[in-house]
């Protein structure tokens, strides 16, 4: 499926359904559309100038295969429920991570999909955790190539990782790295200070990524750097980073990371620890390299004594209900804002968590989206039904709408002010029912992005062919649905789905009161053939919930017409 192409099929769909299946509820006038403004994008302030920066992660410019950059350094091995992966002694990196529960594929012997991978491999991913000398200080400071001894063989939910290094000039750093069952890690820095005078450094930790990721480039979509600073989401594109080079901002708790559309790399300080946030990318022999770090204030180590700081990684999956527990036990402020819900957010995630219950009640999404789609039909009810009323009694009113056109063809001033006569005297509305219409765009918008941005949706089967509730339908018309072995170019990819959504919209439209002007009468005749094509390449989901709120929308419409004495 082309991305860019869904993009642009939804705003189509948005946009027609606004401008004909409302403009033309208007059957003898248009209405003016509402004026549009443009908001414009606020810079992102800048921090005051640091004396001290996290430093540039390094990444090896030998080109390697994964396996081959993995074993040119030693290493400690990750053993999770959910995580595979190692810990890179050269550097102290957690540079390798791998996701049991997700894979390539929607096959489980597919492979697991690769996270984080090290210098040298073809696309280094990694977290770096480390000190800054102060202002002044020439201090030996563990760095990239420092290799550090290590307590344990492996590190697990229940067994820590520790690592140790000394300067040989009287400081000694110490590095517990601890997991959760899922993925969350936890790098506790100590400094222990024998130099007989009192040092001053600066914890920090950073995620760099090498190379521009592929990404599906849509304006409904954020990946890339982003991060919350001081409460207030920021979001930046790697071409945005490409032209400003670094964007900065001091922050009070928060975090920062990396987001891909379902992946996350995240730091966190402590919450409510003053921190200098940052997002950078540099050339490096012509690669970009992007990286999102913070420092920490200065802690000072007297003779004799150590000091400590602990910070936070998350590297796995955008689980919504995990980033909601995290942000409860860590303070992590708006972690949930990984996950790209957009403007209609008030909507989205309430809906993905009644889909979620729903999953769990009746053990599978596609079910969930139909009880979902009943619960916002009830919710609708009884506005729905004073449209439908309204709708009936315009439908009965069409004999004299229609000569009253007719007659007045000639003098469209008298015409209108016939209609508004009629409308008055039968207590008519003539656009009662783009209410209903109005209130269906965000709610479609927002199943939409639930569909597209939650983990959850992601190879979530139905039934028969549809493996995949997060992607289009497989199946098309014009190969008879596989029986002959071709594949149609992407314009005439048109599934079961699709199909059955576009005839429920064709039997709706057909219970509507129709437009007296013909060319108007038509183009509602071409509407379920445009939405047909345009939804074609919308994930499944959310063209079987379409399909099945139009059965419903038709069901109720027949019961009111029935009981207004209008033939359907």
């Amino acid at each position: 499926m082309n991305d860019k192409s869904e993009q642009r099929n939804l705003i189509l769909a948005i946009a027609v359904s606004v401008a004909i299946l409302l403009g033309f509820q208007f059957l003898f006038e248009s209405p003016q559309p509402p004026v549009q403004t443009t908001e414009q994008a606020q810079p992102l302030p800048t921090a005051p100038g640091q004396s001290a920066q996290a430093p540039l992660g390094t990444a090896a410019t030998v080109a390697q295969t994964r396996p081959q950059a993995l074993q040119a350094a030693p290493r400690v091995p990750i053993r999770t429920p959910r995580l595979h992966g190692s810990v890179s002694l050269k550097g102290g990196r957690i540079d390798d991570l791998t996701l049991v529960d997700y894979h390539v594929e929607p096959k489980p012997q597919s492979p697991e999909i690769e996270l984080f991978s090290p210098a040298g491999a073809p696309h280094p991913y990694y977290a770096e955790f480390g000190w800054v000398p102060g202002a002044g200080q020439a201090l030996a400071v563990p760095g990239p190539d420092t290799v550090w001894q290590a307590e344990g063989q492996a590190l697990t939910a229940e067994a820590p990782l520790v690592l140790s290094w000394d300067n040989g000039q009287g400081l000694r750093f110490v590095r517990t790295i601890t997991v959760d069952q899922n993925y969350m890690f936890s790098v506790k820095q100590r400094v222990e200070n024998n130099t007989g005078q009192a040092v001053q450094l600066h914890p920090y930790a950073l995620v760099s990524r090498t190379g521009m990721p592929e990404i599906q480039d849509m304006y409904l979509l954020h990946e890339g750097p982003l991060g919350v600073f001081d409460g207030t989401l920021h979001e930046v594109d790697y071409s945005t980073l490409d032209e400003d080079g670094s964007v900065k901002q001091d922050s009070v708790g928060g975090w920062i990371g990396i987001t891909d559309k379902y992946w996350l790399a995240a730091l966190a300080p402590g919450a409510g620890e003053a921190v200098a946030m940052r997002m950078t990318q540099r050339a490096d022999d012509g690669v970009r390299k992007y990286q999102t770090d913070f420092l920490g204030a200065v802690v000072t180590v007297p003779p004799g004594s150590g000091a400590e700081e602990t910070s936070l990684l998350f590297a796995g999956a955008k689980e919504l209900t995990l980033l909601d527990a995290y942000e409860e036990k860590y303070g992590i402020e708006r972690f949930d804002l990984a996950i790209d819900f957009g403007w209609f957010y008030f909507l989205t995630k309430p809906f993905f968590y009644i889909l979620k219950f729903f999953n769990g009640v009746l053990g599978n999404f596609g079910l969930a989206i139909l009880a979902l789609t009943v619960v916002i039909k009830l919710a609708l009810f009884p506005l729905a039904n004073k449209s439908y009323k309204a709708m009936s009694k315009m439908k009965k009113l069409q004999p004299e709408i229609k000569q009253l056109q007719e007659r007045f063809s000639d003098d469209r001033v008298r015409m209108n002010q016939e209609l508004m006569a009629l409308y008055k005297r039968e207590k008519a509305n003539p656009v009662s029912g783009c209410l209903p219409v109005i209130i269906q765009i965000p709610v479609f918008f927002a199943l939409y992005k639930v569909l597209f941005v939650t983990i959850e949706m992601r190879h979530a089967p139905f039934y028969g062919w549809i493996q995949d509730l997060s992607a289009p339908d497989p199946t098309t018309i014009f190969n008879l649905f596989g029986l002959i072995p071709w594949t149609p170019p992407e314009l005439l990819h048109i599934g079961v789905w699709p199909l059955i959504m576009g005839v429920t919209m064709f039997l709706q439209q057909k219970l509507n009161p129709q437009p007296a002007d013909p060319v108007q009468a038509k183009m509602f005749m071409l509407l379920p053939i445009v939405f047909t094509f345009m939804l074609a390449t919308f994930p499944a989901g959310l063209v079987i919930y379409w399909a099945w709120s139009n059965t419903l929308s038709i069901i109720q419409q027949w019961v009111i017409m029935r009981q207004m004495g209008v033939k359907p």
